[in-house]
C-alpha cells in the first residue's frame, strides 16, 4: 500500500480533484495503517450523543489473561490465524486498525447506488419508493441529499457513542490485546496500549451493520457479509479473543435501539408528502410573497422532493426558525436583476475551469451526494492526524450531523419561502446541469458544505482556509451550473456555517480536548 505522509497531503488532494472532470464515485482508500497519536485514556468520560447514562449499558466482567477460559480463547485465536487463506489475509489488510474509515466507505458506496431518481409510469404517473416494500419498483430508497445526510448521522452517532461506551470498559477492566498477551500471536497492525475487551472493532461492526440495514434494506446480505468479514478480521489480525468481540456486539445493540427509536420518531417517514399538502406548501408561499417554485420535468413529477424534511428532528439546533435564512430579493428586483445577468454572462462565456468545477460538484445520479464529498474530505484529515477510531468517530458524528442540521434547515427555508428556480424566471435560460425537484432559495450545495467546513475547521484548524475554499467553490459551482442565483449561494452560506456553529459549540462542551 502507498503510504501518504504529511508533508505530500496536500499535492495529493490537489492532483484527485483536477483527475477528472467529473466527480468522482466512492473508492477504496488506500492508506497504511498508522500508529495513532493518542489514546484518549479519557474517552469513555466523553459526553456521548444517544446515550443518557453509560453506567446503563452493562457487559460482564472478563476472565483474567490467566485464565483457562481465556488461554483456551489463545488457543483458538492462534489455530484461526494459522488456517488463514489468501482472501482472509486481505481482508485483514483491508479493514486496517481504523475500520471506521471502511464503514463510512460502504455507507457512501450504498448512497451512490440508491441515487437514482425513481422514473414514471408507463400512464405518466409516478410511484414513490416504499419502505414497507423496498423491492418496488420503485426499489427504496432514492438517496438525494436529504435522505443521504440522515443516513451518514445515524450511521457516525451510532458509532461514536458505541465506541465511547466501549473505551469506559476498555480502560475500566484493562484486558490486553492477544498479541501483547501471548508472543506467539503478531499484530498485523501498529501495536499499542489499547486495551482489547470490549472490541471497538466489533463495536464498529455491529453499529454500522444494523443502521446500514436500517437504511438500505435490500442490501442486507451484502452488509452481513461484511460484517462477518470485519469480525473474522479483528481475530485474524491478532487484536481480539471471542469474549472480546462478543462485549463489543453487546455495546452497539443497545446503541443500536437508541438510534432506531430515534429515527422511527424523528419525522422522516411523514418528509415525502401528497400532492394536496405539498399543493397548500406553495400556495402559502404564493400568498405570502406572490411566487412559487413548479417543476418544469416532462413528464412532471407532481410533488417535490421531501417538502416536509424540515420538519425532521435536528440534533443541535433546537428549532429550525433560529437558522432559517431571511427573504430573498424579490422577483424581479434590482438585486435579482443583477444576479439573473450574471447567471446569463456564465451561460454565455462558460470557462472550461468553471464548467469542471460545475460538473465536479454536480453529485447528480449515482454521486453521493454532497455530504459525501465532505464525507472524503474527513477521512482524508482523520488519516492525515493519526485519528483513533474514537477521535474519528467524534469527527464525523459531529460533521455529519451539523449535515444533516444544514439540510433540514435548508429545506425548511425552501418551501417557507418556495422561490422559483432560475429557468422558471429568467426567459430563454437553460442550465448545463438539469433543474433540480426543489426549489432555490437557499442552496443545498452551500449549506451543507459550509456547515462542513465549520466542523471540520474545528478539528483540523491548520486545514480550515482549505476547507472554506471548498465550501465557497461548492457554493459557486451551483451558479456556474445555471441551477442557483448567487444570492441562494450567499444566503446557503450563511446559514451552514450558522447550523455548522451549533455543532461546534456541542463538541466544544463533550469532554474532549
Amino acid at each position: 500500500m502507498k503510504k501518504y505522509t504529511n508533508s505530500s497531503w496536500g499535492l495529493i488532494l490537489v492532483l484527485w480533484l483536477l483527475s477528472s472532470c467529473l466527480e468522482d464515485t466512492p473508492n477504496f482508500y488506500e492508506f497504511e495503517d498508522y500508529t495513532f497519536n493518542n489514546l484518549d485514556e479519557d474517552g469513555g468520560s466523553w459526553q456521548t450523543i444517544l446515550v443518557s447514562n453509560l453506567e446503563n449499558i452493562n457487559i460482564a466482567t472478563p476472565e483474567a489473561t490467566n485464565s483457562a477460559a481465556y488461554q483456551a480463547e489463545l488457543a483458538s485465536v492462534k489455530e484461526s490465524i494459522s488456517k488463514m487463506s489468501a482472501a482472509e489475509r486481505q481482508a485483514v489488510r483491508y479493514w486496517s486498525n481504523n475500520p471506521t474509515i471502511r464503514w463510512n466507505e460502504i455507507a457512501l458506496e450504498m448512497a451512490a447506488k440508491y441515487n437514482l431518481i425513481p422514473g414514471p409510469n408507463a400512464d405518466g404517473t409516478y410511484t414513490l419508493p416504499n419502505p414497507a416494500n423496498p423491492l418496488g419498483p420503485p426499489p427504496f430508497p432514492f438517496a438525494h441529499p436529504p435522505y443521504t445526510s440522515r443516513m451518514l448521522a445515524y450511521l457516525s452517532v451510532a458509532q461514536f457513542d458505541a465506541l465511547v461506551v466501549t473505551w469506559h470498559y476498555k480502560f475500566q477492566y484493562n484486558r490486553e490485546a492477544p498479541y501483547r498477551v501471548d508472543n506467539a500471536i503478531q499484530s498485523a497492525y501498529p501495536q499499542n496500549q489499547l486495551p482489547a475487551y470490549p472490541s471497538h472493532g466489533a463495536a464498529i461492526a455491529k453499529a454500522s451493520k444494523e443502521i446500514l440495514t436500517l437504511m438500505f434494506p435490500l442490501e442486507a446480505a451484502f452488509l452481513e457479509e461484511k460484517y462477518k468479514e470485519h469480525l473474522k478480521s479483528l481475530v485474524h489480525s491478532g487484536q481480539n479473543v471471542p469474549s472480546d468481540i462478543e462485549a463489543g456486539i453487546s455495546i452497539a445493540e443497545e446503541i443500536v435501539s437508541l438510534a432506531k427509536q430515534r429515527a422511527s420518531t424523528d419525522g422522516m417517514a411523514q418528509a415525502q408528502t401528497s400532492k394536496a399538502v405539498s399543493d397548500s406548501i406553495a400556495n402559502a408561499a404564493y400568498e405570502r410573497f406572490g411566487w412559487k417554485w413548479e417543476n418544469t420535468e416532462t413528464p412532471q413529477r407532481p410533488v417535490g422532493l421531501t417538502p416536509l424534511f424540515g420538519n425532521v428532528r435536528m440534533w443541535h439546533v433546537p428549532n429550525v426558525e433560529e437558522v432559517r435564512s431571511p427573504p430573498p430579493p424579490a422577483i424581479g428586483s434590482a438585486q435579482f436583476q443583477s444576479d439573473a445577468q450574471e447567471l446569463q454572462r456564465y451561460a454565455s462565456n462558460m470557462t472550461v475551469t468553471q464548467r469542471r468545477i460545475a460538473n465536479w460538484w454536480e453529485d447528480g445520479l449515482n454521486s453521493y451526494t454532497p455530504p459525501g464529498h465532505w464525507n472524503k474530505f474527513a477521512k482524508i484529515s482523520i488519516v492525515k492526524n493519526k485519528l483513533n477510531p474514537l477521535r474519528a468517530a467524534r469527527v464525523f458524528a459531529y460533521m455529519n450531523t451539523a449535515i444533516m442540521d444544514a439540510g433540514v434547515a435548508c429545506w425548511d427555508t425552501k418551501y417557507y419561502y418556495h422561490y422559483p428556480r432560475p429557468v422558471e424566471s429568467i426567459p430563454g435560460f437553460k442550465t448545463i446541469l438539469g433543474t433540480p425537484n426543489f426549489p432555490a432559495y437557499t442552496s443545498g450545495h452551500s449549506t451543507f458544505s459550509a456547515s462542513a467546513a465549520e466542523v471540520l475547521s474545528y478539528f483540523f484548524p491548520e486545514d480550515a482556509n482549505q476547507f472554506e475554499v471548498w465550501a465557497e467553490e461548492a457554493a459557486v459551482s451551483r451558479i456556474y451550473g445555471g441551477i442557483h442565483y448567487r444570492f441562494d449561494a450567499t444566503e446557503g452560506t450563511k446559514q451552514g456555517k450558522l447550523v455548522g456553529t451549533y455543532a461546534v459549540n456541542k463538541a466544544k462542551m463533550d469532554g474532549a480536548m
